[in-house]
């Protein structure tokens, strides 16, 4: 089995054909590493996480995710249940009227019993220290309620592998810290896009730049 788990290969990307986002990056993560992918804003950064798992296609290259060369939609369904990306903006991971309901629509999907999913739904919470906030209101949580919210919805799914675009932001020292001992404790290859420097000290085991559309 490879150590591999994520390969972009000769990427090119752009939104508008008068700016090229990426160009020819090339980039890898194996299964020992906590990467951070450093940049500058508007780098294109979250471009890349989108591109790992299917939200965006590339002009040109390839993007072989868990040994798979992946192109189509179809490729990329199973991909999202198994690589788990938490959105820079809450609010674009969260759209169920309740936080239980937000957090158990991954493990619903994964064929969960109503039993299983309620057990993974009050456990992933409890971690996060979000005990009792299954019948909360999704819309009418705090910024950094929703963000804790939407990192619960990706650790419910229990993936193999997480990309982090900001996960800290808005998020007191307190917060930062549970989620720190969290993902350690987890173990897992990431990928983590973040201004947060104590974060990155205490997860990341390496670190790459996206500069000019490339990695380095």
């Amino acid at each position: 089995m490879s150590d591999i788990l994520i390969s972009l290969k000769n990427i090119r990307f752009f939104y508008d054909s008068d700016r090229i986002v990426l160009n020819d990056l090339n980039f890898e993560l194996t299964r020992d590493q906590c990467v951070h992918l450093d940049g500058a804003n508007g780098s294109g950064k979250t471009t890349v996480l989108h591109l790992m798992v299917g939200l965006l296609r590339p002009v040109r290259g390839e993007v072989t995710v868990l040994g798979q060369l992946r192109r189509s939609e179809a490729d990329f369904r199973s991909v999202r249940r198994r690589v788990g990306l938490v959105f820079q903006d809450a609010d674009d991971q969260l759209f169920c009227p309740t936080v239980q309901e937000d957090v158990a629509f991954g493990p619903l999907n994964l064929g969960k019993s109503r039993p299983e999913m309620q057990e993974v739904v009050a456990r992933t919470l409890a971690s996060l220290g979000l005990a009792g906030y299954e019948e909360r209101i999704t819309y009418k949580l705090s910024g950094g309620e929703k963000r804790l919210i939407s990192l619960a919805c990706v650790l419910a799914m229990q993936p193999q592998v997480l990309l982090l675009d900001e996960p800290t932001a808005g998020l007191d020292v307190d917060i930062t810290q549970r989620i720190i001992k969290i993902l350690n404790d987890l173990s897992l290859p990431m990928v983590i896009v973040s201004h947060d420097r104590d974060f990155i000290k205490a997860l990341a085991n390496r670190k790459v730049n996206l500069r000019n559309g490339k990695i380095s």
